[in-house]
C-alpha cells in the first residue's frame, strides 16, 4: 500500500498474531473487574468499553503474554494490532499501542496505512498521542519521504491526524526540523478545538527545552493568530 493510502488495510495472515492474541484474550479476560471498568470508562468520556484492569496490572500481565515470543517481521505486528483494534475493549488498544512501540523498528514507510487506522478508528488521546510520539516520529526519522504525508494530515479535516502530525516530532529534540513544526503550529493556529490548541502548546513547550529562544521568538511573532491555550502550554516552562 502507498504510504498515505486511507484504505482500510486488510489484516495479514500471522501466526504469531494468532497465538499472542488467543494468550491476551483469555490473559485479560481472567482479570477482568467489571466495577473498575465503569469507572475507567467514564474517566475517558466513555470513548470505549473498558475490561477495568489498571495499568501495573495489565503491564504485567502483557509481559507475561508476550513473554518468551518470536521477534515479529512487520506483518506480525500490522496483523496484531489491527486484530486488537477489533476487540472493543480499551485494554487491547494499549496492549496494541505498546507492542508497536516496542517493535517499531522493524515497520518500514509501507506501515503507515495501518497506523493510520489505528489513529481514526476509535480516536481519543490515550491512544493517538502514544501513536504520535513512538510510532509515527520514528517512522518518519527512518524514512524522509513520510514527511510528505505529514504534510497532507497537518490538513486533514480529521482532527487526530492533525494532532498527530503536530506531535509526530516530539521526541525529536534537536533533529526536529523547526520550519516544519512551527510551519504546522501557524497553519492550525486557529483550529477551535481544545485538542489541536493543546497540541501546538505541548509540541512547542516540548521543543522549547532544546531551544526556548526560537520557541520564544516564534510565539511572540505569532501571538496574536495563537490561541490563549497554545501561548500558555508553549511557554509553560519559560
Amino acid at each position: 500500500m502507498r504510504p498515505n493510502d486511507q484504505r482500510p488495510p486488510k489484516v495479514p495472515r500471522s501466526a504469531l498474531a494468532d497465538t499472542l492474541v488467543d494468550r491476551l484474550t483469555t490473559t485479560y479476560a481472567a482479570a477482568a473487574d467489571p466495577e473498575q471498568a465503569r469507572s475507567m470508562a467514564g474517566y475517558m468520556k466513555d470513548v470505549a468499553p473498558f475490561l477495568g484492569i489498571r495499568t501495573p496490572l495489565r503491564r504485567e500481565l502483557s509481559r507475561a503474554v508476550t513473554g518468551q515470543s518470536a521477534e515479529p517481521a512487520e506483518a506480525d505486528v500490522a496483523a496484531l494490532v489491527l486484530r486488537c483494534w477489533e476487540l472493543p475493549e480499551r485494554e487491547y488498544h494499549y496492549f496494541a499501542v505498546d507492542y508497536l512501540r516496542r517493535h517499531v523498528r522493524v515497520c518500514s514507510s509501507g506501515f503507515l496505512p495501518v497506523l493510520r487506522q489505528l489513529i481514526v478508528t476509535v480516536p481519543w488521546w490515550d491512544t493517538v498521542d502514544l501513536l504520535a510520539a513512538h510510532a509515527a516520529g520514528p517512522l518518519v526519522a527512518a524514512d524522509q519521504r513520510l514527511t510528505a504525508v505529514m504534510d497532507e494530515w497537518i490538513g486533514d479535516e480529521d482532527l487526530w491526524l492533525a494532532r498527530t502530525a503536530l506531535l509526530h516530532q516530539l521526541r525529536y529534540k534537536s533533529a526536529t526540523d523547526t520550519g516544519r513544526l512551527f510551519a504546522y503550529c501557524r497553519r492550525q493556529s486557529g483550529h477551535p478545538d481544545f485538542f489541536i490548541r493543546k497540541a501546538i502548546g505541548w509540541a512547542l513547550r516540548e521543543y522549547a527545552k532544546t531551544d526556548p529562544d526560537k520557541v520564544r521568538a516564534f510565539v511572540t511573532a505569532e501571538r496574536d493568530r495563537l490561541s490563549p491555550l497554545s501561548v500558555r502550554e508553549a511557554l509553560k516552562n519559560l
